[in-house]
């Protein structure tokens, strides 16, 4: 891969033509793909598909999913055509909660806008919330910083080991990622860091992107299966774990990557703390009860029965045909299991009361 042409974010308006380009990772990290959204439909399929993924750039991709539908209608006083293809949008992952949020803030910033100002309204409201977003990660690398500073100070010079699930980092969220800014902060600071980095079955989010990822910037890092990382903690080779999440409520729980509750249970058996980093756009302010209530992504069983090949997405049986298969995306973990969280405006408990006053 010719690092030198990289684009410098996942997605972005390209400023010669206008068009809107993503990196298609599900090519990654053998080849870099980049991929045109010419319309709603190109939209949904980048996000169903997986092209893009993780939450603030799911939201980001949805925002400009709502540009070009205006765009592509035409000045229409007529608003239900756009609303329609909105909830199409809003559809394709269900438990992001970053997704809805700003498919929903972009429309009714171009729903204010005059006819023929509605597109390039909704433009600028989807490159805001980029901006936003990216924002948001450089400060969540600054709070977490100081929680491995700390575990930097009493380890005498050798590395902080942290342990992370699935991707996070600029590939998911614009630029520098949520679970891994405060290790790229410390990487910057020359604090010693290792980043032991499950390899997230199915579609290996971990060993393709994030791996990917720590290794452009230098990070040291080592890919464990999934189930490796109880092991590791017994072991005492695991100071810190930091997970991103897709969808957290205002009473802490936290949904993210499958197997992310099976880290947290082991975290707490090893009293190991366990944090989730996460912009104030992944928290959904009307949900209480996350096991119960957060809907939970079930994807297509064949993710499952079949591995992609090393240079082309091919398939690879893995498992008999005749054997079912259920993929379940996500999970919740309570928040009695969570250490606490790190945000755009700082570190907190993971409950009602100190979320409620930290985004007040």
């Amino acid at each position: 891969m010719n690092q030198q042409h990289m684009p410098e974010r996942p997605i972005w308006r390209d400023a010669e033509d206008g068009k809107i380009r993503i990196i298609d990772q599900r090519f990654l990290p053998h080849d870099l793909v980049i991929s045109e959204l010419n319309s709603v439909d190109d939209v949904i399929s980048a996000i169903y598909e997986m092209m893009v993924r993780g939450a603030p750039l799911i939201g980001v991709t949805g925002a400009y999913g709502v540009y070009l539908a205006l765009a592509n209608e035409g000045q229409q006083t007529d608003l239900q055509p756009a609303f329609r293809e909105a909830d199409r949008i809003k559809a394709a992952r269900p438990t992001a909660v970053n997704l809805a949020w700003a498919v929903d803030r972009t429309l009714e910033k171009a729903a204010a806008a005059s006819p023929d100002r509605r597109a390039e309204t909704a433009r600028q409201e989807a490159a805001a919330i980029a901006e936003k977003e990216a924002e948001n990660s450089y400060r969540i690398g600054r709070h977490g910083l100081s929680l491995i500073n700390e575990i930097a100070g009493k380890k005498s010079g050798s590395p902080v080991n942290i342990l992370t699930h699935c991707n996070a980092g600029w590939l998911a969220c614009i630029q520098v990622g949520t679970a891994t800014a405060p290790v790229y902060a410390a990487h910057e600071e020359g604090v010693p860091v290792h980043v032991w980095v499950d390899e997230t079955r199915p579609l290996n989010q971990g060993a393709r992107l994030t791996a990917w990822e720590l290794g452009a910037a230098g990070v040291p890092h080592t890919v464990i299966t999934d189930n490796a990382g109880g092991h590791l903690m017994q072991k005492g080779m695991v100071d810190l774990v930091i997970v991103g999440t897709d969808r957290t409520t205002y009473t802490g729980d936290v949904a993210n990557k499958i197997g992310t509750y099976l880290k947290a249970l082991a975290a707490r058996d090893n009293n190991i703390p366990f944090y989730v980093a996460l912009p104030s756009s992944t928290f959904d302010w009307q949900i209480r009860d996350g096991v119960a209530q957060i809907p939970i992504e079930e994807r297509d069983p064949d993710e499952l029965r079949y591995m992609p090949g090393f240079e082309k997405i091919d398939e690879n049986l893995l498992m008999p045909k005749t054997s079912l298969a259920a993929n379940y995306a996500f999970d919740v973990t309570p928040a009695r299991l969570v250490t606490g969280f790190i945000t755009e405006r700082g570190v907190c408990r993971a409950e009602e009361r100190a979320i409620r006053e930290l985004f007040s």
